[in-house]
């Protein structure tokens, strides 16, 4: 049996200590995990165990394992693997960048190191002509298993709520340019971010549907009736809730409270300390609407404060913020389990509400139905956290990572 007791030697640090069971993704050898918390889809086991075999999990239960565990973490909690819808990169550096294998393998494994198995490849707004060739060149990534999708943050968004998008490069959701990108995915593309109050902007919502894709509405000047309108017409997400939108008001709400008021709405936010107040944090994850975690990670995630670049812009990270000269709020630096860790330890978000946050909600908006979930027969992608709710170790498919 191999306790985990210290963090010396943790993925958060970037090292995954030597565990039993260790191997590539889809290992036939048995191995039995046994922690102080087991969150299950609608429960939670304390304590509990789960047992993986083949890359899947094949059985959990409460209480002592059925035999000795190969590795327990007895103050610890055990939680399906992080899954981030909404990432535009880490490690230094962003999707966008034109050596995409290159960059999308950096990313992805920055992010494993901090328990996230399953990742969307986020495109900040460009030239369509680069556009779609990032789209063609990440769909090759989709399609290899390496990340569950793409999600295009532009081109159509508003003017007046582009947050970090070159106002030049924004168009209107034509149904040439939605087609264009779409098609340049060939189902790859999994979600769009689009403000439906644009030119057509209502028609290209039902369009983005009709491909498979989600349709969120975000970076809009929508109000609560239009954005009403939009989930109407096939929208099922907000893109980080209450940023890059109409502010609330009691007279006129704004696409915020129409997105959090329906429970058919999945609704993203970002739990990092910057762009939110912890309240608004626990407000989104107790509102009607599906919360989920994302990190709008740009590509300062994991790496060092200084300048980089978000799509065509210019962005200082200081002190762990990233922002525009101008001071806009330019993405984040954030990972999953720093998101879930805030949200319980400074927002005072119930445990199993957080985890389904970063877990089973997102498997859920992106129709993820093999994982996402500690439960028999669905992919064995696990996290380890310790006691103060850091990453111990990741399983990837059954395999450390």
């Amino acid at each position: 049996m191999t306790p985990l007791t210290s963090r010396s030697a943790t993925a958060e640090h970037g090292h995954v200590p030597a565990l039993p069971g260790a191997g590539r993704p889809g290992t036939e050898t048995p191995l039995l995990l046994a922690a102080g918390t087991v969150i299950l889809p609608d429960r939670e086991h304390s304590p509990g165990w789960v047992e993986v075999r083949g890359g899947v999990i094949v059985a959990c239960g409460a209480g002592e394992p059925p035999r000795p565990a190969d590795v327990e973490l007895p103050a610890g909690v055990l939680a399906p693997g992080f899954i981030d819808a909404h990432n535009h990169g880490g490690g230094g550096v962003s999707f966008n960048d034109a050596d995409t294998n290159a960059v999308a393998v950096r990313i992805t494994q920055t992010h494993r190191d901090h328990g996230t198995t399953t990742m969307m490849a986020s495109l900040v707004t460009a030239p369509i002509d680069e556009m779609e060739r990032l789209v063609r060149a990440l769909a090759e990534l989709v399609r290899g298993g390496l990340l569950a999708g793409i999600h295009l943050e532009g081109p159509w968004l508003s003017p007046a709520h582009r947050g970090a998008h070159a106002e030049q490069l924004l168009l209107l959701p034509d149904p040439a340019s939605v087609d264009r990108l779409m098609g340049a995915g060939a189902g790859a593309v999994r979600m769009v971010t689009i403000a439906p109050e644009l030119e057509g902007g209502l028609a290209a919502v039902a369009r983005i549907v009709e491909y498979g894709a989600v349709a969120a509405i975000g970076h809009t000047d929508a109000d609560y009736d239009l954005t009403q309108a939009a989930i109407v017409a096939g929208a099922s997400a907000g893109t980080h809730v209450f940023n890059a939108m109409r502010p609330l008001h009691h007279r006129e709400p704004g696409a915020a409270l129409a997105l959090l008021d329906d429970p058919t709405v999945f609704a993203e936010l970002v739990a990092d300390g910057v762009h939110l107040h912890p309240a608004v944090v626990r407000l989104i994850t107790e509102s009607p609407a599906r919360p989920v975690f994302v990190t709008d990670a740009m590509a300062a995630a994991g790496a060092a404060d200084g300048d980089y670049k978000l799509g065509a812009l210019d962005v200082r990270v200081v002190d762990g913020q990233a922002r525009l000269v101008d001071g806009t709020i330019a993405g984040s630096v954030l990972t999953l389990s720093h998101a879930v860790r805030y949200a319980v330890l400074t927002a005072g978000v119930p445990l199993p509400l957080a985890i389904r946050a970063a877990t089973q909600n997102p498997a859920d908006l992106l129709a993820l139905t093999d994982r996402g979930r500690i439960r028999p027969g669905l992919r064995a992608d696990l996290v380890l956290l310790d006691a103060d709710l850091n990453v111990h170790a990741t399983l990837l498919e059954g395999a450390w990572v």
